[in-house]
């Protein structure tokens, strides 16, 4: 796994690879399909304090990264759903940024979202295994980012999961947690 001193970006910001194969995308599936239990062990014995604490200055805190990643996966299966049953329909982004300041993100308990990951990751990867090769060539639209084929979205979020584990654990791993 590639790393990075930058603390906003500890495995690395996004990087697509060209056309995926077969081997790369049950790879990338896997990766979807094992993040609830990464983040887990990520937040695994962190007291209240520790979870508010920023994982970088001017940082979300661990809490806001736990529920943030939920967030946004469950805008990604949306999208992937929108993408097989339309033709590349245009998608609407959201303010992340906003929503992690929502109460919601600052105040409930890890465990809400650790197990809305879980329901939501079981439900992606039986629709992800599903899918043949046609499929992952079907697109959505994002305003900002163009058209996105769903093999590329697939490769953003086994990085997404990754690069917020990471979020958590390079901080555990500074503050000797």
């Amino acid at each position: 796994m590639k790393t990075t001193d930058d603390l906003r970006y500890p495995v690395g910001q996004f990087d697509p690879e060209g056309a995926i194969t077969d081997e790369a995308r049950q790879s990338l599936i896997a990766e979807i399909a094992d993040a609830p239990r990464r983040l887990r062990e990520a937040v695994a014995g962190l007291s209240p304090e520790q979870l508010d604490t920023p994982y970088r200055p001017g940082g979300w805190t661990v809490r806001q990264v736990v529920h943030h990643v939920p967030d946004s996966h469950l805008n990604s299966y949306v999208r992937f759903k929108l993408a097989l049953t339309e033709d590349e329909p245009a998608i609407r982004t959201y303010h992340e940024e906003l929503w992690a300041e929502l109460p919601d993100s600052r105040a409930t308990p890890v465990g809400v979202s650790l197990a809305l990951l879980d329901s939501l990751h079981e439900r992606w990867v039986i629709l992800l295994r599903a899918l043949d090769e046609e499929s992952f060539k079907r697109a959505f639209s994002h305003p900002e980012w163009g058209v996105v084929p769903l093999d590329k979205a697939i490769g953003l979020y086994a990085w997404h999961g990754r690069h917020h584990v990471a979020h958590v654990t390079s901080l555990r791993e500074r503050m000797g947690w």
